[in-house]
């Protein structure tokens, strides 16, 4: 009777017989209960519980477990296991996948008959005559394990399997959920026949096999027998030989311990097991199984998966990473996006992210030290802004030692600015306030204003101790005394708009920049700022003059969306890589996204396009047009920091917006200078300054004009000319009415009544609450303008 008396008797949970598990040692006691077990439980329980469940075998099937097991198995037959997600480009062809699980699902029809045959010999042979539950195989155990003295047969039927199987890898979103699923008590046990007899009444065998087979996992996160052909063969399922099917049929309830690549002898020797009993439930001819027997196990090099997620997808990385953040700020659960089975329909044109990668390599190689080299590609349109590209020269991946991040290059915020780029956010404010781009205006070679502060040691003193701004143009610059605002856009005369800032004010660059599309400046809060305000209000607030000039942190996808919005007549759409999510049954999902809006005038912002068109003709990219044969027209501007850590290139035409952003990457930039040639630019403490006129736009002009045999983006669209320009973009101008002094809702009425719109901003001051102490517009405006008033907070 084994080591224990009939006074210690020892616990013997019945459920075990039921389960295919490892061998375990039974003792003699053990025999003598489940001879017991097998007479009084088997025959009582089972043929009352589950034949018969109004019997309440034991008290076990009370109605509240009836109506468990009738839920339980409705969820299994209208359920999908978790699939894959795919993100796919503009033409339909997939770039990324997300899962939890890696499955394809395969209708019953056209799963391989070798693999039906493989799993119903070695599982359940007896599969297509039960209804659910085997008696007979049940019985069969119980003889079998008394025999040999311990558990080494169970007695559940496929049905069974994929019940538990589907509690476990489907149903179960939590630990505890697994947990439950795997209980071993006789409940559970009772629930799981009960819920597979249930099962058999409603789905046909081969529906029954194919979902068994569509759910077990394989091992390598790979679940479904679609995932393993693809994981361990590198084929389609439908195209497995016998021998590889009796592979995946042994190895199904073992996955771990009879992994091929770790234990190739342990699986050839049960494939083969498996192939002897197709041959000899005659499933397969005894030659046949011969010849398969002899065959090698028949795997991949290593195993073939897709990649899960952004991470190993090439070129694509940083687009996949912008799409998932994005679909997450617009109300998607990115953890039931990958198990949900979606289609992610994006606005990735891969052609255009092929060039645009080309183009950043060949001017910054991915391992140059200390560079990166990002492009952002949009398409303007007045219903949406669509990012058509996303890269840099830095490979999305996590290997440090190959230059590798997963930081968002491309589209995150760096902590560099972009230079001149930002003279346009100066000269869109003058052009809203009634300049002209054929306005003269004055470029001294240097200046000092008596309205900014804050200026570096060289600079005069001011009040309150603090030093006045001064600005001085690049050493060796020959500009004329003055020069119209187009062709200051173009020249880039430093003077000349810190000048021209003094009359806009520092906070209308800084609204026009937010507006245009820099939204960060209003989101982001200053790191050098203990009040915590944003950069924006940071810059406004201290009446920093320096702000035309660039210095900021930059996001490349942020400019290019500044020049989607100019080539959309002043509407700005958040950058968008998302057409559609479609769910496997096509319909789609909602999306919060920000809607698009009018943030300045069609009038000023076809100005400021004709007001950049020189920088490719006579201005500060000309060379590197020229390089590319460039010969569109098109609105460009270059820009570099003071002290060339950085430097970039923004351009558009009416078809498509991109940026270009070079600078050092690195914890503690440094200087970066052009050696020249085909030399990548360099960290250095004097030379050849990098600007903004060289790598970034040279790369904006390889990767939006390639020549040779591989024709750019733009080859394909249609040529667009400027547009038309009446009065430097004031059409039909009329006086504004004066309103300061007046209250917010004075100002406003009086206003609105005269044509134009009202936007109004809360300023620190003295004045009454309410009061209007400051308006964007004193002299004339186009009917429709905004007019932005500055209201007293009576502080």
């Amino acid at each position: 009777m084994g080591r224990h008396s009939l006074g210690e008797p020892e616990e013997l949970d019945i459920t075990r017989i039921f389960d295919d598990s490892a061998a375990r040692p039974v003792s003699s006691r053990q025999r003598l209960l489940v001879r017991l077990a097998a007479l009084c439980t088997v025959g009582g329980l089972l043929l009352a519980g589950v034949l018969f469940p109004p019997i309440g075998a034991l008290g076990l099937l009370s109605n509240k477990t009836g109506d468990t097991v009738t839920a339980t198995a409705a969820e299994l037959i209208d359920k999908d296991p978790p699939l894959i997600s795919t993100m796919v480009d503009v033409a339909g062809k997939p770039f990324a996948r997300l899962y939890d699980q890696y499955r394809v699902l395969v209708p019953a029809d056209q799963i391989s008959p070798a693999m039906k045959s493989a799993i119903v010999a070695v599982e359940d042979h007896r599969f297509y005559e039960h209804n659910g539950v085997d008696l007979m195989a049940i019985a069969r155990a119980l003889i079998a394990n008394e025999a040999e003295g311990r558990i080494s047969q169970g007695g559940s039927t496929l049905t069974q399997q994929y019940v538990k199987n589907y509690l476990v890898h489907v149903a179960a979103t939590s630990k505890q959920d697994r947990e439950k699923a795997l209980e071993q008590s006789t409940a559970r046990k009772i629930r799981e026949l009960r819920t597979a007899v249930h099962v058999e009444q409603v789905l046909s065998k081969d529906e029954i096999l194919a979902r068994y087979l569509n759910t077990v996992p394989f091992g390598q996160n790979s679940y479904g027998i679609a995932a393993a052909a693809q994981t361990y063969f590198d084929v389609p399922q439908e195209r497995m030989t016998v021998a590889q099917a009796a592979l995946l049929a042994g190895i199904v309830n073992e996955p771990s311990g009879l992994n091929p690549y770790r234990f190739p002898e342990r699986a050839l020797a049960r494939r083969n097991v498996v192939i002897d009993e197709m041959a000899a439930q005659k499933r397969i001819a005894p030659d046949v199984a011969e010849v398969e027997k002899r065959k090698p196990l028949g795997l991949a090099p290593e195993m073939s998966r897709p990649p899960n997620g952004c991470v190993g997808i090439g070129a694509a990385g940083y687009f996949c990473d912008y799409v998932l953040k994005y679909l997450s700020g617009a109300g998607v659960d990115l953890a039931a996006l990958r198990r949900g089975g979606y289609t992610i329909k994006t606005t990735l044109d891969l052609d255009a992210l092929a060039k645009a990668k080309e183009a950043v390599d060949a001017h910054v190689p991915p391992d140059t030290d200390q560079v990166a080299n990002a492009m952002a590609i949009i398409k303007p349109g007045k219903d949406k802004h669509r990012v058509v590209a996303l890269t840099a020269n830095r490979t999305y991946g996590l290997d440090k030692s190959k230059d590798e991040t997963t930081l968002g290059l491309p589209y995150a915020l760096q902590n560099l600015g972009a230079g001149s780029i930002y003279k346009i956010f100066t000269a869109a404010a003058a052009l809203e306030k009634g300049k002209s781009i054929d306005d003269v205006i004055d470029v001294p070679q240097s200046y000092v204003s008596e309205k900014f502060l804050g200026g570096g040691a060289s600079c005069p003193m001011g009040r309150a101790g603090l030093r006045k701004y001064c600005v001085q143009n690049n050493t060796g610059s020959d500009y004329p005394d003055k020069l119209t605002l187009q062709d200051a856009l173009a020249v880039s005369p430093n003077t000349a708009f810190v000048k021209l800032l003094e009359e806009t004010g520092v906070s209308a660059a800084v609204d026009m920049a937010v507006r245009l599309g820099l939204r960060s400046l209003a989101t982001t809060t200053a790191s050098e700022d203990a009040k915590k305000r944003t950069i924006g209000k940071f810059f406004s607030d201290h009446n920093f003059g320096s702000f035309t000039l660039g210095p900021t942190p930059t996001s490349t996808m942020e400019l290019a969306n500044v020049g989607a919005t100019l080539a959309s007549e002043g509407t700005w759409c958040p950058p968008s890589p998302v057409e559609a999510v479609v769910d496997r049954a096509g319909r789609t999902l909602p999306l919060r996204e920000e809607p698009c809006a009018q943030v300045v005038e069609p009038g000023v912002a076809k100005a400021m396009t004709v007001g950049m068109s020189k920088d490719t003709t006579s201005g500060t990219a000309v060379t590197a047009a020229k390089t590319y044969g460039w010969d569109r027209p098109m609105a460009g501007k270059t820009g570099t920091t003071q002290e060339h850590k950085s430097a970039g290139f923004l351009g558009y035409t009416a078809e498509l917006a991109g940026a270009v952003f070079t600078f050092d990457d690195s914890p503690t930039p440094s200087t970066l200078c052009d050696p020249g040639g085909d030399a990548p630019p360099k960290p250095c403490s004097s030379g050849t300054y990098i600007y903004g006129g060289k790598q970034p736009a040279r790369t904006w002009f390889q990767a939006m004009n390639g020549v040779g045999e591989r024709p750019g983006i733009m080859t394909a669209l249609p040529r667009s000319d400027l547009p038309a320009v009446d009065d430097g973009g004031q059409d039909d101008e009329q006086k504004v009415p004066g309103v300061i002094g007046l209250t917010s809702r004075e100002a406003r009425a009086k206003l609105e009544k005269a044509g134009f719109t009202v936007k109004t901003t809360s300023k620190s001051s003295p004045k009454p609450k309410g009061t209007v102490i400051g308006q964007s517009h004193r002299e004339t405006a186009a009917p429709g303008t905004t007019i932005t008033l500055q209201i007293s907070s009576g502080r």
